[in-house]
């Protein structure tokens, strides 16, 4: 019987993708951009399939082409790759400042950053005590003007942004409580550029409320929110104290000084 290996690494089970693994890896250890017929012959393809592959890799913006016949990694990687950075450091800075609000409060506290036009759920601290019955499970997603967290980066964006949102999504609603027209939207999203947290009220369920604030980087731009959700005759705006300290805190342990705020502006990232 074959013995089997465990020290090779494991390659996909579609050719093509394992053809574009090999040309970034090529793209990524070049400074430069490389001509067509270095990167064919360094991943042992023909040029009109290495050709193929990169043009596709050029639509997705994952490699640009400086010059015609030549490619260089392209600025998606950067992209995803602040996103992911910024995941990580968030949810490392927010554990701890997550689990003391939650002694303090016995409801669930969620950590959410934006994707897009949705929030994605990245660390909650709860208990079965809380009586929730519904908490988000990490990695969940939903809408930016049904949720706590989503109506703070969308208060961040400027009014021609908040319109072209609207206008994309159509606004779709969950419940009789969903916001669906863009001038009840804005009157929100004002309301939360004044006091600086933002509500849901059994927008996205009902029977669940929440409140949020925003976490601020070192350059004063928001990249995520900390929301409470309670049952809907729980939530108790004595929270609201404990919530804004411990965004503070965490967005203190990522960077943010008041300064840098006042010297940008909220900014999404």
């Amino acid at each position: 019987m074959k013995k089997p290996s465990y020290d090779l690494p494991p390659t996909p089970s579609v050719q093509v993708l394992e053809r574009m693994f090999t040309l970034i890896d090529i793209l990524a250890a070049r400074d430069e951009a490389a001509p067509l017929k270095e990167i064919s012959e360094k991943a042992g393809l023909h040029p009109s399939t290495a050709h193929r592959i990169l043009n596709d890799l050029v639509i997705g913006r994952f490699v640009d082409r400086p010059e015609s016949g030549s490619y260089r990694l392209g600025m998606r990687f950067l992209e995803l790759g602040n996103l992911v950075k910024a995941r990580l450091s968030v949810r490392d800075a927010a554990i701890l400042p997550m689990r003391h609000l939650h002694k303090l409060i016995q409801q669930p506290v969620n950590l959410s950053v934006r994707q897009g036009d949705e929030i994605v759920y990245i660390e909650r601290a709860y208990s079965e005590r809380s009586g929730m019955q519904v908490v988000r499970a990490i990695g969940g997603h939903a809408p930016l003007h049904l949720t706590s967290t989503g109506k703070l980066f969308l208060a961040a964006d400027d009014p021609h942004r908040v319109r072209a949102y609207a206008t994309r999504t159509g606004l779709p609603g969950h419940t009789r409580n969903s916001i669906t027209q863009l001038t009840a939207l804005e009157r929100e999203l004002a309301r939360a550029r004044q006091y600086g947290v933002a509500r849901d009220n059994e927008e996205l369920e009902v029977g669940v409320r929440c409140i949020a604030a925003g976490v601020y980087d070192d350059q004063g731009d928001l990249v995520a929110g900390l929301s409470i959700s309670a049952p809907a005759d729980r939530l108790d705006d004595s929270w609201l104290p404990k919530l804004q300290a411990s965004a503070h805190d965490i967005s203190i342990a990522l960077g943010y000084s008041p300064t840098s705020r006042q010297a940008h502006g909220p900014r999404t990232k």
